[in-house]
């Protein structure tokens, strides 16, 4: 005999209702659109001209770091995905508790991601030694957002 939804408990339904729900949203975390420094300059651009280097400066993986030096923090930040669902938490507070994770590690690796110094006339320039930092606009806009896949 086969089971389907209707067969579930009303917990059970809401719970596989949600997981569906799950698996046609993602989150996005980074830069998002039109987020600009007060002269116009792109802040997306900016974030990846760090990232990946360019002809005078040195790559600065601030993003790929975020995630690859934490994979267990985030396994268990994934897990607690399901573990909302499961206890009758929505999927959007799911993936906003996501989300808010996501984006303090990338301010943090920000701040303390380990990479090139800066050569001594950007420090001059900045006014600091911190790769990265020189207002904290950057960091302070990085954000996440809730999609459906694929948009």
């Amino acid at each position: 005999m086969a089971l389907s939804i209707s067969d579930l408990t009303p917990e059970g339904r809401r719970y596989f209702e949600q997981l569906q729900k799950l698996s046609r949203l993602e989150v996005q975390v980074g830069f998002q659109e039109g987020q600009t420094y007060e002269d116009g300059t792109s802040l997306a651009d900016v974030a990846a001209y760090n990232e990946l280097g360019t002809s005078d400066s040195p790559a600065r993986p601030f993003m790929r770091q975020s995630f690859e030096n934490h994979e267990p923090e985030l396994k268990a930040a994934c897990e607690q995905v399901n573990k909302t669902l499961a206890e009758g938490g929505t999927t959007e507070k799911a993936l906003k508790d996501l989300g808010v994770f996501c984006k303090g590690l990338v301010q943090q690796e920000i701040v303390d991601g380990g990479f090139v110094a800066n050569k001594p006339s950007t420090i001059k320039k900045k006014k600091s030694e911190q790769p990265l930092i020189d207002t904290g606009h950057m960091r302070q806009s990085v954000d996440f957002v809730i999609k459906e896949r694929g948009d």
